[in-house]
């Protein structure tokens, strides 16, 4: 084991001593990932293959040793819920060890949904202050990264930090995209600059600048004094980064961490941090695209960093018929259980679970999901299918874009064709008559 890993290791017995409560903000519309988000929330959409969006903040979570984790939910919930229910409930055996959602309850005076990210958490306040934690992680559910927290937390401890910013540097050109971090040369956030081309950038690295992941680890305290006096501000949107962040710049010790440094144990200091905003279709057809490289960025494979998810009974994939023209085959892409891919090529692309490819038919730099059926001599490209998709045999998706608009579906300006979800049929109890 070598000298990273040991540290990481270590951080990890010593973060169990603390009481840390985890926060998943889980309750976004993700209105840019239509018509993926038309029945689900964003945390919900299926990655991958065989993971949902949430699968990774939680794995984050777990992995980390923080296994006191709230999720709580707003919009569309039912496809997040259930995957939730079925996936990530932890046995009744530590009653410390639990993963519990909480769906939005109108608990404030005026009966509102969450009306920020800071209300989120004010209107489930008991929670916080039942826990009585030391800290709380309070993360959004809706990015693609993995994160040793304990780094974090370890750096939120040794500066003292009564709130601590996870903060990725990103090209001073992309500024204007991102909630922008000034920070001095230790870290202490001087400032923060929403969407500004002429942002400040980091110290010492006049190229890039400090962009805001939205994650945020608060000594208890600080988050309940912090929540209360918001609540009482009727001028305030009730935002963590729209109000009270940028309230304490400069003042109190806030401080922004560097996703860069953090490790991820079974790496070592040559696995580079992963974190990818999938808020728009063509970043959610990137990252999943990126995941057939010889040698992704995002690793699958650690097993001492598993990405977990819920573990259905699929059998293995099956490849069938090897002749000219009638080829069962997929190159350098992602197949999930229980797909056949009965005579057709499959080329760079990602197969959720239950796919079947029939003779003839060639998908390329697609990302099919669960149960899709692409029939014979069926061309697709450059395409992304929501479950339960059937394409009939001999059809075309990706080629003639005006056509795949006039069918309905959705085209990307980038030309990503996306074709919305059929319903799943769902299985009834009959009793007797």
């Amino acid at each position: 084991m070598n000298d990273t890993n040991r540290q990481s290791n270590a951080a990890v017995q010593e973060t169990f001593r603390l009481k840390v409560l985890g926060i998943v903000l889980a309750g976004g519309k993700g209105t840019r990932l239509y018509p993926l988000t038309r029945e689900r929330a964003k945390p919900a959409v299926p990655f991958g293959g065989k993971y949902r969006i949430i699968d990774f903040v939680l794995s984050n979570f777990v992995n980390s040793g923080i296994n006191s984790i709230y999720v709580l939910t707003q919009f569309r919930s039912q496809s997040l819920l259930q995957h939730l229910s079925e996936g990530w409930q932890f046995g009744g055996l530590l009653k410390s060890h639990f993963i519990t959602n909480v769906p939005a309850q109108m608990r404030s005076e005026s009966e509102t949904w969450y009306q920020g990210t800071a209300d989120a958490i004010f209107q489930n306040i008991n929670l916080v202050e039942q826990s009585d934690p030391h800290l709380v992680a309070i993360f959004g559910g809706d990015h693609i990264y993995r994160m040793n927290i304990t780094g974090m937390i370890d750096f939120h401890r040794s500066r003292r930090a009564e709130v601590t910013v996870a903060a990725i540097p990103v090209e001073k050109q992309f500024a204007r995209e991102f909630g922008v971090i000034e920070a001095d040369s230790e870290g202490r956030i001087m400032g923060f600059h929403e969407k500004k081309a002429d942002a400040p950038t980091m110290p010492g690295d006049p190229n890039r600048v400090y962009a805001s992941m939205g994650n945020y680890i608060f000594s208890t305290r600080t988050l309940l004094e912090l929540l209360k006096a918001d609540e009482k501000d009727p001028n305030s949107h009730h935002d963590f980064g729209m109000d009270i962040l940028p309230k304490l710049a400069g003042k109190a010790p806030i401080y922004a961490y560097n996703f860069e440094t953090n490790r991820i144990p079974g790496e070592g200091d040559e696995g580079r941090p992963y974190w990818r905003d999938v808020g728009t279709i063509e970043a959610f057809y990137e990252a999943n695209m990126d995941l057939n490289d010889i040698k992704p960025e995002l690793n699958l494979y650690n097993r001492e960093w598993p990405v977990r998810s819920t573990s259905y009974p699929d059998p293995p994939a099956k490849f069938v018929f090897d002749q000219e023209g009638r080829r069962g085959e997929a190159l350098d892409s992602i197949v999930s259980g229980g797909c056949i891919l009965s005579g057709g090529v499959v080329r760079k692309s990602v197969l959720g679970r239950g796919v079947r490819v029939h003779t003839g038919a060639v998908v390329e730099g697609c990302v099919i999901m669960d149960n899709c059926d692409i029939g014979r001599q069926a061309k697709l490209r450059r395409a992304i299918l929501d479950k339960n998709v059937r394409i009939p045999q001999g059809a075309t998706v990706g080629y003639d874009l005006e056509a795949d608009r006039a069918r309905g579906w959705h085209v990307t300006e980038s030309g990503i064709v996306v074709i919305g979800r059929e319903y799943s049929a769902v299985p009834m109890a009959e009793m007797l008559a």
